[in-house]
């Protein structure tokens, strides 16, 4: 497992600084977050800009671990609903431009929706999901699909239901644990139902239950990141584990990044020496 830390945490943050100040810390990858606000806005990275961007991955020392594209799934108007598929689908395509040689390019969205919209809109995730996927596939990208809790797909059963609806070899899971946790989901049910299924995570810190949680950057919490890290580990997880500063972090008007980046390193690196998990290194 290579631990990895999101630009969803540096919206405004210059990429060169951020790819920097990332690869100082010591974390080993880096997922680029290509959504409308951020400053690496998908349709602001011309081919030139992309192309330097994936340079500078590569003399940080640094593996892409997924591009954050998130657009929904399940909108009903079908303007909205062509307009976020052309996103998905651009999304697929940057992500592969940045891949470095050997890597896999991963995609990571959300669906959207809400919790209770779920049957009404999940046969209309499912055609979506198997479309992107068939696109992704002829590019050789994968594709990983986030659980969430304030969206239609929140819960363990939801998303195995989607995966083997669309049995998709290259569609998984972006596991984000915090979402479970806020919603009273232990690790211990969580992780062996998700994990095989997962090909990217996120990890936060957070406190309270969904809908009145608080999402918090690793280390401010109390999180068991150790036991997370094992269960994963015992599970068969090897892929990435990714830092997500959320934006609830993000609103506080003496909002760091780069300190909340360096709290999170300091939280997960010690987990993984306390865990005994396996850490790779670039």
């Amino acid at each position: 497992m290579l631990l990895g830390y999101g630009t969803w945490g540096m919206p405004k943050v210059a990429i060169d600084q951020a790819l920097k100040g990332i690869a100082e810390l010591g974390y080993d990858g880096v997922e680029l977050s290509v959504t409308p606000g951020w400053c690496t806005e998908l349709y602001s990275l011309d081919h030139d800009e992309r192309q330097r961007i994936r340079r500078l991955i590569k003399q940080h020392e640094l593996k892409l671990t997924a591009i954050a594209g998130h657009a929904s799934m399940c909108a009903e108007d079908p303007a909205a609903d062509q307009r976020n598929m052309q996103r998905l689908r651009d999304g697929i395509d940057c992500a592969l431009e940045l891949a470095q040689g050997d890597e896999t390019a991963i995609l990571m969205s959300t669906v959207g929706g809400t919790p209770d919209t779920w049957e009404a809109v999940r046969e209309r995730i499912v055609a979506r999901v198997g479309e992107l996927a068939r696109y992704a596939q002829e590019r050789g990208v994968v594709l990983a699909v986030e659980p969430h809790c304030a969206s239609a797909l929140n819960l363990p059963e939801r998303a195995i239901w989607l995966l083997d609806q669309v049995s998709a070899p290259n569609v998984g899971l972006n596991f984000d644990i915090s979402h479970m946790d806020v919603m009273g989901i232990s690790i211990d049910e969580c992780v062996p139902v998700l994990a095989p299924r997962s090909v990217s995570t996120h990890v936060k810190d957070q406190r309270g239950r969904y809908p009145y949680h608080e999402f918090l950057t690793p280390g401010e919490g109390s999180f068991d990141f150790v036991h997370y890290l094992r269960v994963m580990h015992a599970a068969g997880y090897d892929g990435d584990i990714v830092v997500e500063v959320s934006v609830m972090v993000q609103a506080r008007p003496d909002y760091d990044p780069f300190a909340h980046a360096a709290l999170a390193y300091r939280t997960l690196a010690g987990a993984f020496e306390q865990a005994g998990a396996p850490r790779g290194k670039r």
